[in-house]
């Protein structure tokens, strides 16, 4: 299995960027291989001290592009469309397919616009603020 880039944020602002192997939304912790050091040793991120995991295209994406935080009309994404707020007030539009339930350790989010440098999210559910659904006159 080839490694998965992702970029690892904690709550507390830490920033972490590497590869996974391992990764478990069903799990408490995983092993995250740095980007900065690929043949060092791998670091345990322990899954409740996170805001997310941020599954990535490139580690430095494009600081000019604003992402899109609506559907657009024709988009019909799998799942329920859905509006993540953080604790920290960053605004997460995008789909998830497995149902939310604030009880589970986390979700995985797929961004509403397709040109994010995110391929999906993992949210930690202890991170969020608040979470809404979308209906298509709201999206």
């Amino acid at each position: 299995m080839e490694p998965t880039k992702v970029v690892v944020k904690y709550s507390d602002g830490r920033i972490i960027k590497g590869f996974v192997q391992n990764f478990s939304p069903n799990k408490d912790w995983f092993h995250l291989i740095p980007a900065d050091n690929p043949t060092g040793k791998t670091i345990e991120i322990f899954v409740k001290r996170l805001k997310a995991v941020f599954v990535v295209r490139d580690f430095y994406g494009n600081p000019q592009y604003h992402e899109r935080k609506k559907y657009m009309e024709g988009e019909n994404p799998s799942g329920l469309k859905l509006e993540v707020i953080f604790s920290d007030g960053e605004v997460m539009v995008g789909s998830t397919s497995l149902g939310y339930d604030p009880k589970r350790l986390g979700h995985f989010i797929v961004p509403a616009d397709p040109k994010s440098n995110n391929i999906r999210v993992f949210v930690v559910s202890s991170s969020v603020k608040s979470v809404r659904q979308l209906f298509d006159d709201l999206a």
